[in-house]
């Protein structure tokens, strides 16, 4: 028996919500399949699946409360009543989820209708996080390490006077060390934090939950619509849903460079800014810079959140490199939750395929601003690179 398990629904990443809320609104009859990616290649140990498999099915208990409900209304104005009711009916169905173990091999699969599966990914992840350091026998810093090495990052932040949010919950040492983090994170005083991508911490801790969408979004209308079509029908519908609200974009699913063809004047204007996920920070500080010049824009009123692998080298970097010229803020993930001495998981969950009416798969691919680093079928890819005229 492990203790290792979810106490609310709402302990996911914000930007799951968000993109439920424009499913269910949009797409209530689409069906997807997500896969688990063990990029670090880590070994898991024997009887991790049923371990695994015992946290995801007391998930189907979890419900959202009544104070939870209050917070989402007062919290999140953009989100409507019918959205938080369906989400109030809400439970995950295990059924859903596929989990099998071949020697220290693990493949975890998810299907069903988009808006249900959707909120699986970011749970699923940090469950298996926690269960391999606690399987492994893997002591971490103590409690008191933890919170003074957060408040140190804190110190260094405040000083260089840049606003940044914790984005951590899906590579998590653990449910107990993002708690410890957000507990230092907001004791202390003079802070530049803003926020939590975790709701149940944002509401915990009486802070923003912060999110807009993921490269998911993208990626179901690149196989629903093309990929030519893809950046621009997700932003519209994106925009159709919020309003104006919400208004980060990504926008490295199929390049930074195609994205900017598509993002036109409308959509700059619209949008409060972009964010960074793959690639050199300070090419695309520049691109994105060159970008709302270009529209007659002064990016000093937009900005740009930058979330990629971030530590405080990089943040310093960014911030001396950005400054006077546009703004930026920082969602730091692993660095702040899994700093622990040990080494961090190297792990994802991505949407794998997107079912056509006829009921076959229309595979779905990420082509990211890193080479390499593109996921998806290999034909997919090639065929994507060719309709969007991308050369590495």
């Amino acid at each position: 028996m492990h203790n290792v398990r979810l106490n609310s629904i709402l302990d996911n990443d914000f930007y799951k919500i968000t993109m439920q809320n424009a499913v269910v609104k949009l797409f209530p009859g689409s069906v997807v399949k997500y896969e688990f990616i063990n990029r670090g290649k880590h070994q898991f140990p024997e009887g991790f699946d049923a371990a695994l498999r015992e946290a995801v099915d007391k998930m189907a208990e979890l419900k959202l409360t009544k104070d939870e409900k209050k917070f989402m209304a007062k919290t999140c104005p953009y989100i409507d009543l019918p959205y938080l009711d369906f989400l109030e009916g809400y439970h995950y169905d295990p059924s859903e989820v596929k989990i099998h173990q071949e020697g220290n091999d693990l493949s975890v699969t998810v299907e069903g209708l988009w808006y249900r599966t959707i909120l699986w990914e970011v749970p699923l992840l940090a469950l298996i996080s926690e269960l391999h350091y606690e399987m492994n026998h893997m002591e971490r810093d103590s409690n008191g390490v933890v919170m003074n090495k957060t408040l140190e990052k804190a110190e260094t932040l405040a000083k260089l006077g840049v606003n940044f949010a914790e984005f951590g919950t899906r590579r998590r040492h653990s449910h107990k060390v993002q708690n410890l983090v957000m507990e230092a994170l907001t004791q202390k005083k003079n802070s530049t934090f803003i926020g939590s991508s975790n709701v149940h911490f944002a509401m915990k801790y009486n802070v923003k939950p912060i999110g807009t969408h993921a490269h998911e979004w993208f990626m179901f209308h690149a196989a629903e619509y093309g990929f030519k079509m893809a950046n621009e029908l997700a932003l519209e519908h994106w925009v159709d849903v919020y309003r104006g609200d919400l208004g980060v974009a990504l926008s490295d699913t199929y390049t930074t460079d195609v994205f900017f063809q598509q993002f036109d004047k409308k959509f700059a204007k619209l949008f409060d800014g972009v964010r960074h996920d793959s690639g050199d920070p300070l090419e695309f500080a520049d691109k994105t810079i060159a970008h709302y010049e270009r529209h007659g824009i002064n990016p000093l009123f937009k900005y740009i959140i930058f979330s990629d692998g971030l530590n405080l080298e990089k943040v310093e970097e960014i911030t001396n490199y950005c400054k006077g010229k546009i703004g930026v803020s920082f969602g730091i993930g692993t660095n702040l939750t899994n700093d622990v001495g040990l080494k961090p998981m190297n792990i994802v969950m991505k949407l794998i395929g997107v079912q056509a009416p006829n009921k076959e798969w229309i595979p779905t691919v990420k082509l990211s601003d890193e080479h390499g680093k593109y996921t998806g079928d290999p034909k997919m890819i090639e065929l994507a690179k060719e309709f969007l005229r991308i050369k590495e």
